[in-house]
């Protein structure tokens, strides 16, 4: 055997065939280790990264030309409009091309659907917990309200098992998502570094997507709540990072509705992220909650029906059915390029006096009672998106 042999290999040498059912065809798959590619980035240096923020002209511009999505007439918010801007002002040192893909599967999308419904949702609940612990001091508590309570906290923890489910299959590789596996397909070795900086990399574009899909508000609190999901309290760095200790300061009462009843701390190298312990908590769980979204169910409660609506209808159907999620599904007329809202100079003067009076009756309240405060606090600025309701589990159609 001549030299020219012995270097040469056969194409399709040391691996396996396997029908793709997508392309319906044969597709070869090698079970050559892959070597790791070379990461400037470690895990830990990910979260310190930074988006940019303000655009200036000429950048919108570019993204206009080359990246945005060409609206219509009547147009509304979607998920890819989010993810362009995201993408846009994400820093080049992050941006690889597993992340871009993977943000664009299908599995992905209805991931960060979910993430950004449960994330709404929990801001909405937290904020109405702080308002039912103030009034807890001048009312007196009722069955009811442990009815109600009862209702916030299985609603978050079925919105947590939206993300959870979907989040699994990202995180087993499962059908096209193999190749992002940190064993590969074959199988053959782990890619354990690779793997924590495309995780880490994930968990921030995620963020930074529910941020802006909510109308960039609460982003400290988004930022912890989301960093707890995947990582549980104790390798909560974005708590770390701020040092807020946030869940050491709510209530028994509030700390039990926002966060549930699933919570398995563990020891420190045994313990589940939250998102684990949905999957498998001991609680009764609809078994078609598993497959909403990839599975067609008949005869589906109104409750399981609107979760799948949430998942899977395009956002140019939430107007007729007056849903959205954040931003999504609002007309795109109300948004910049950048996705920030566009107000009115009349919105902007009534808000300005609106402040100047919130200011003028913050510094009278300070000579005034507790209940005073109170009621005062209690105004709430109007809303960009509404608030979300999920129905009763028993109500059906």
């Amino acid at each position: 055997m001549d030299d020219e042999d012995e270097v040469s290999k056969s194409l399709y040498e040391g691996g396996h065939w396997v029908w793709n059912e997508e392309a319906e065809e044969l597709e070869f798959i090698s079970d050559l280790r892959v070597v790791e590619e070379s990461l400037e980035l470690l895990p830990t240096s990910v979260a310190n990264v930074e988006f940019k923020d303000d655009i200036d002209l000429l950048e919108q511009q570019k993204f206009r030309k080359y990246l945005q999505r060409k609206t219509e007439e009547i147009d509304f918010v979607t998920l890819q409009d989010v993810k362009d801007v995201v993408l846009f002002t994400a820093p080049l040192a992050v941006m690889s091309s597993s992340l871009i893909k993977i943000l664009h599967h299908c599995t992905t999308e209805r991931f960060l659907r979910a993430l950004t419904l449960y994330t709404q949702y929990y801001l909405q609940i937290s904020e109405e917990m702080s308002h039912r612990t103030l009034e807890l001091e001048t009312k007196i508590r009722t069955e009811n309200s442990d009815k109600i309570e009862m209702k916030y906290r299985e609603d978050l923890e079925d919105l947590r098992l939206l993300v959870a489910k979907e989040y699994c299959i990202i995180i087993l590789g499962e059908g096209s998502l193999a190749k992002y596996h940190h064993m590969g397909v074959a199988k053959t070795g782990s890619l354990s570094k690779k793997d924590a900086v495309l995780f880490e990399t994930l968990v921030k574009f995620s963020i930074q997507i529910v941020w802006i899909a909510l109308g960039r508000v609460c982003y400290n609190q988004i930022e912890v709540e989301i960093n707890r999901l995947f990582k549980s309290e104790i390798f909560n760095s974005a708590e770390h990072k701020l040092n807020i200790n946030y869940y050491k300061h709510i209530n028994e009462r509030e700390r039990c509705v926002l966060l549930g009843h699933c919570v398995n701390q563990g020891q420190k190298l045994t313990t589940r992220s939250p998102l684990q312990n949905e999957v498998f908590c001991p609680r009764y769980i609809d078994f078609r909650q598993f497959g909403i979204g990839t599975i067609k169910y008949p005869g589906l409660s109104n409750r399981l029906r609107l979760l799948e609506i949430y998942l899977t209808q395009p956002e140019q159907n939430f107007e007729e059915l007056r849903l959205s999620i954040g931003i999504l599904g609002l007309p795109r007329s109300k948004f910049d390029i950048m996705l920030r809202e566009i107000k009115s100079t009349l919105a902007s003067a009534a808000s300005s006096s609106s402040g100047v009076a919130r200011n003028s009756m913050a510094r009278r309240a300070s000579r005034q009672s507790r209940t005073s405060r109170k009621s005062i606090g209690s105004v709430r600025p109007e809303k960009l998106y509404p608030d979300i309701y999920l129905p009763e589990q028993t109500e059906i159609t």
